[in-house]
């Protein structure tokens, strides 16, 4: 059965896309079943493609998100993902509003599944002020890593 994972930031212009951008490549290398999703924690960006900083970023370390358009999460994705991952303490609290009663998907920090010092359990920083995006994609690199490794069967 098709593990189904869904990463969430802010507006679903930078680390979200990004994210799944990593993860889109990752798959596709490695032939894993797995299903990959990215959005927003708010209605900001509604149908904007990837910040074009983010596009360029992503392209110069080897993937493409020109295709992917931000999307608000909806309550709905708790059921519809087996997991949901978030890139800061704001985007959890604000998908735990919206988290529907008796609820159980797991919901984490995407840094949690890092083992580097530094990373693990972080908060991924936003770039859309800072232009940072190069240290984003490590960082969300490493995670990813660590994700894999936890998904694959033991």
């Amino acid at each position: 059965m098709k593990t189904k994972i869904l990463v969430v930031c802010a507006g679903n212009i930078c680390r979200s896309p990004l994210a799944e951008g990593i993860l889109r490549e990752r798959v596709a290398a490695d032939g894993l079943d797995l299903e990959v999703d990215s959005a927003a924690s708010n209605a900001w960006h509604t149908g904007a493609p990837p910040d074009a900083r983010a596009t360029v970023a992503a392209r110069l370390k080897g993937f493409d998100i020109s295709d992917l358009r931000a999307r608000p999460f909806r309550p709905s994705d708790f059921e519809d993902f087996d997991l949901v991952l978030v890139m800061d303490h704001q985007n959890r609290r604000d998908l735990e509003a919206m988290r529907p009663n008796g609820n159980a998907t797991p919901l984490k920090l995407i840094t949690s599944y890092s083992d580097s010092p530094g990373v693990q359990d972080a908060e991924v920083p936003d770039p859309y002020f800072s232009g940072q995006f190069n240290p984003v994609i490590d960082m969300l690199s490493d995670s990813i890593e660590g994700l894999l490794a936890a998904l694959k069967p033991s």
